[in-house]
């Protein structure tokens, strides 16, 4: 009988032992331990099209006003987001720019937040849609001297035409589609910090 109560007291001993240690190696976050979590595009899909089409206000519709509009586009982006830290560690927001052959053509951002395990790999799926009539807008004022630079010409016509190849070819993603400018927020405890990245995809 004596036996088994040294038995079952040493057992408690070790489990309460092995506990403090568990308890010891769980980590709290901080400016000095903290790793910056690396945020890194698995790929680009084409979640909607709708093919390439355009027109202007001088055209009257079936039904409805008339005005500018161009084709819609979905891409969605999908994230990899790595915590490299040995505490979770959440992603609040992110935020980045989208640009067809280095045009700048959206900015998109996302506030789904979630956590990411220590030492785990999550994944973020972040759609942009993109719009004819906002494209053509976007590539005349801030890609204006870029486009005259390429076709010759910065004008209306040349920027739907070059609207019209992207739309065509997006499919097969026959051009490279760039994220620009990236910038993921994280959280752990106290501590907040933003993470910088950039991709081309294919």
């Amino acid at each position: 009988m004596r036996r088994n109560t040294v038995v079952i007291g040493l057992c408690v001993i070790f489990t309460a032992v092995l506990m403090m240690g568990c308890a010891g190696m769980t980590k709290k976050a901080s400016q000095a331990n903290f790793i910056q979590p690396k945020v890194s595009l698995e790929m680009v899909e084409v979640a909607h099209y709708w093919g390439w089409w355009y027109y202007s206000n001088k055209v009257k519709p079936t039904t409805g006003k008339a005005g500018n509009h161009g084709a819609p586009l979905d891409l969605a982006f999908i994230f990899n987001i790595e915590n490299p830290n040995p505490y979770p560690v959440e992603l609040e927001s992110l935020k980045f720019t989208v640009a067809f052959e280095e045009f700048d053509l959206n900015t998109v951002s996302s506030t789904d937040s979630q956590w990411i395990p220590a030492g785990k790999t999550n994944q973020l799926r972040v759609h942009a849609m993109f719009d004819g009539r906002q494209s053509l807008l976007s590539l005349l004022v801030v890609g204006g001297f870029k486009l005259k630079d390429k076709t010759g010409s910065a004008g209306p016509g040349a920027a739907l035409k070059q609207l019209a190849t992207w739309w065509e070819k997006v499919p097969e993603y026959g051009f490279p589609i760039s994220v620009k400018e990236g910038a993921a927020v994280f959280k752990a405890d106290s501590v907040t910090e933003v993470t910088q990245f950039d991709a081309v995809f294919p």
